[in-house]
């Protein structure tokens, strides 16, 4: 019966889920492009401040990690302020004019928006283990599925609406922010009785994480399966502009992208639980590599054989968001059951590879001459190399993932 009531509550980690996705890819699409467009804010700077955030965090999630251990038996208190930070600096971020330089601004509303970030994803999926380990069945392949695709939708909608509403108001990422804050709102709200401390194990600390040389074999892949899909969320809306010359639809392809996420991410999902988590993986790696290959060779006017790419591509991340942290959350539940430690461990490798794309590309981009929305266009060999960048890039990371994921043991003892 506890069971049953249990998986009943899965939609509220679907909500929840939406709204921190709503919180990350999106914001490495829209808020460099955003900046630059309306503030005339260079790449570089853009790159270097996205990076400086995360040097932030190799020290800041860790800790936030201890903070969410810490605050076990008032758990559902600090989930609450957290989404009130989320709220206020994604408005402050896309809705209130810079009080400062737009530089300084715009590094000040990101570290708040991804301090509560992760703040947030560590509690969230610390909880989602101790759920999964009282469900019946393969509890962490049925979390991730309701989780993961909640997370995709509020991709979908998140990276779609500021371009949606920019077609009926002159201020989309100002509605966008405040749709963000409604939704902040309702999560909390729908997971208000999921921040039970009783059903969290006590932490058993970093180096139980660290020292498993499983769970680090798995926090390596995440980097490098991570990293492909970093480079082509930072450059999407500069491929889509220059390489396709399709300004204009990027909406469509990117809601083409998510929606094929979204959809594949319960496919993958039960693909795993029947011929294994690794082997399906596996098969959608290698789905990637060839959507982004293809991405290579398309030009000017090639629209419709991009959309193509975006359900590949999409397709194919919907089983890297879902089964790969299955995988990790799994090996939480043997070695460290508290989990918080290992998922902001995990957290901070997400949005690492996220900074670093950003941090590399986009200077070098600025550096061959590419300029974005502006009335030239950029120089023919900055779009080749915003090509090679976009799509071949991905592909060499992908295989380098593959094969170490291909070479890993994932059942065997905590060591």
């Amino acid at each position: 019966m506890i069971a049953g009531q249990t998986a009943k509550r899965l939609p509220a980690y679907a909500l929840f889920a939406a709204l921190l996705a709503c919180a990350g890819l999106p914001i490495y699409i829209h808020a460099p492009k955003f900046y630059v467009d309306e503030y005339g804010v260079s790449l570089t700077a853009l790159g270097a401040v996205l990076f400086g955030l995360r040097l932030l965090d190799v020290v800041q999630d860790p800790l936030l990690g201890r903070l969410s251990e810490k605050l076990r038996d008032q758990r559902g208190i600090a989930v609450g302020i957290g989404c009130a930070v989320i709220a206020l600096a994604m408005v402050g971020l896309f809705a209130v004019p810079p009080l400062t330089s737009p530089v300084l601004w715009f590094g000040i509303m990101l570290t708040l928006v991804f301090s509560a970030y992760s703040f947030l994803t560590i509690c969230f999926y610390a909880q989602g283990v101790a759920k999964a380990d009282k469900m019946t069945g393969q509890g962490h392949l049925r979390l991730a599925r309701w989780r993961e695709t909640g997370a995709l939708l509020g991709v979908c909608v998140a990276s779609v609406t500021p371009v949606a509403l920019g077609m009926v108001m002159d201020v989309p990422f100002a509605g966008f922010a405040v749709g963000f804050a409604v939704l902040a709102v309702a999560s909390a709200l729908a997971m208000r009785d999921e921040w039970v401390s009783v059903d969290v194990p006590e932490s058993t600390g970093f180096g139980t994480v660290l020292r498993d040389a499983l769970a680090r074999r798995l926090l390596f892949i995440a980097l490098l399966n991570a990293a492909p899909v970093a480079v082509s969320s930072t450059l999407f809306l500069f491929y889509v502009e220059s390489a396709l010359g399709a300004l204009g639809a990027e909406g469509p392809l990117l809601l083409l992208f998510f929606l094929s996420a979204a959809g594949a991410a319960p496919v993958w999902g039960a693909l795993a639980e029947h011929y294994g988590a690794q082997r399906v993986l596996l098969s959608a790696m290698i789905l990637a590599i060839f959507a982004f290959g293809g991405a290579l060779f398309l030009g000017a006017g090639d629209v419709w054989l991009f959309a193509v790419v975006c359900v590949a591509s999409g397709a194919a991340m919907g089983a890297d968001l879902t089964l790969l942290p299955a995988l990790f959350a799994t090996r939480m539940s043997q070695i460290a059951p508290s989990a918080a430690e290992g998922f902001g461990l995990w957290s901070f490798v997400s949005k690492f590879t996220l900074a670093l794309a950003a941090a590399t590309l986009l200077p070098v981009l600025e550096m061959v001459g590419y300029v974005s929305g502006g009335a030239t266009p950029p120089p023919e060999e900055a779009v080749d190399l915003l090509r090679l960048l976009y799509a071949g890039v991905p592909c060499v990371l992908k295989l380098a993932a593959i094969f170490l994921l291909w070479r890993t043991k994932l059942e065997g003892p905590a060591t």
